[in-house]
């Protein structure tokens, strides 16, 4: 009898895990883009942008900005429009980092190893591609 009943806790613990798993999305990440992202002609200085996203930015945010299932959110998404994110958003989050509040990866660490020119750059950067996306 204490078998079977020990068997029938384990069940319920079991399935008690996966489904918090399940409702939680504790998903093992995959890293797999979470945008669709069109890229334009970039400008010199666009290019200069995309050049130090790739080299800052990618690990968590995805090539072209298009996020990473499981690391971090995409920056062509309407969240970051202009009007609701502005420039100076992405200079805070560089410079001091972020609190989550939009998306389940945590916290975004400032990166102080970003120089004021690059963070500039990727901005620029960013926006053109959220404009080629419709995001103005």
């Amino acid at each position: 009898m204490q078998i079977r009943a020990l068997l029938a806790i384990g069940v319920v613990v079991v399935a008690a895990v996966l489904g918090y798993q399940y409702w939680e999305g504790d998903e093992e990440p995959t890293g797999r883009p979470l945008a669709e992202v069109m890229v334009p002609a970039l400008t010199a200085g666009q290019r200069e942008g995309e050049v130090a996203f790739k080299e800052n930015c990618v690990a968590c945010h995805g090539l072209n900005a298009s996020g990473r299932e499981g690391f971090g959110p995409p920056l062509v998404h309407k969240i970051y429009e202009p009007s609701h994110h502005g420039d100076m958003a992405f200079v805070l989050a560089a410079k001091q980092g972020v609190r989550q509040h939009h998306w389940p990866f945590g916290h975004m660490p400032p990166q102080h190893h970003v120089k004021d020119k690059e963070i500039a750059a990727i901005i620029d950067y960013v926006r053109a591609l959220q404009r080629a996306n419709g995001i103005n």
